[in-house]
């Protein structure tokens, strides 16, 4: 690892403001775990980050967390990591170039309100440009099934990513909940999707690219991007 921290940029952390599951009515929001475990990884090695949403302000939470999970407890008795989950800055204000990286954590709520939001393809744009790290974990990629680099191509065409699969959407018993079906979306978009057993961890780099499949993948994913960041 030859980069200091320090002289990096923030990685910023991008949740859902998404708190229902389209006309179902069924809540939903950010998972948990997609976000404190990369965050734990980035944060022990001096790495900064910061919190964004496509409406800012309160995130919801999915609400299916695991609160005997040692990482998700000490986070979520941490009153700084509560404060900034509450106060994320809306995605339209913030400056792409301020950043190394930006990850984009799952949740079912993602599926509603990452894939079009041109806050999101505008910081994926912009930071792919300049040399940055866009990563996602779990329904995090559907921020990438619309993205488009610089030169108006797909972000995720002819790349290796990870994603929830379509058996895993099958098992939670959400293929006919959720809008669109993200593993065969993001193949239909040309990327190469490497499925792996439902829940197994799995996390794919494939250059400035760091995708994972599902919250079992969360911490590797954490490592991937504080090495790729590191290097």
């Amino acid at each position: 690892m030859s980069k200091q921290a320090a002289e990096l940029k923030p990685v910023l952390f991008v949740v859902t403001s998404n708190a229902v599951k389209g006309a179902t009515g069924i809540p939903t929001g950010y998972n948990l775990a997609e976000v404190t475990h990369p965050l734990e990884k980035l944060q022990a090695a001096g790495i900064r980050v910061e919190f964004a949403s496509p409406q800012g302000g309160t995130a919801p939470l999915d609400g299916l967390e695991d609160m005997k999970d040692p990482v998700i407890a000490r986070y979520w008795a941490d009153a700084n990591f509560r404060r900034d989950i509450a106060h994320t800055l809306r995605l339209d204000d913030v400056d792409p170039s301020r950043y190394s990286a930006i990850f984009f954590a799952g949740g079912h709520g993602t599926m509603w309100d990452f894939p079009d939001s041109a806050a999101a393809q505008k910081a994926i744009r912009e930071i792919d440009a300049a040399g940055g790290i866009v990563s996602a974990v779990c329904h995090g990629p559907a921020a990438l099934v619309n993205a488009r680099r610089a030169d108006g191509s797909l972000l995720v065409a002819g790349k290796q990513v990870a994603a929830f699969t379509d058996g895993e959407e099958e098992e939670v018993a959400s293929t006919h909940v959720v809008p669109f079906l993200l593993a065969s979306t993001l193949s239909e978009r040309g990327a190469h999707h490497r499925n792996a057993p439902n829940w197994a961890d799995n996390v794919v780099v494939d250059g400035r690219l760091i995708t994972g499949q599902n919250p079992q993948s969360a911490a590797t994913l954490g490592e991937a991007l504080r090495d790729a960041l590191l290097a």
